[in-house]
């Protein structure tokens, strides 16, 4: 299984599954990553948190142990 975390910068992934659950959950889906969404890695900050990606044409900055609960292909 492959999650956000895992993918380099300057690469595309698409969303397959969101793992998780409640609240987390949620606020992953309302902030545009959805099953099928496809995502690009823009930068990924020295220590690896937080990670900068571009998501339905817009930036978005997520935390590391957010990345992880996203599957990706």
């Amino acid at each position: 299984m492959k999650t956000l975390k895992d993918v380099g910068i300057g690469q595309t992934a698409t969303v397959v599954k969101l793992h998780g659950e409640g609240a987390v959950k949620r606020r992953i889906m309302d902030m545009g990553l959805t099953r099928h969404t496809e995502v690009y890695v823009r930068k990924v900050a020295p220590l690896g948190d937080p990670i900068e990606i571009t998501v339905r044409n817009y930036e978005l900055s997520i935390r590391k142990a957010d990345a992880e609960m996203i599957e990706v292909e």
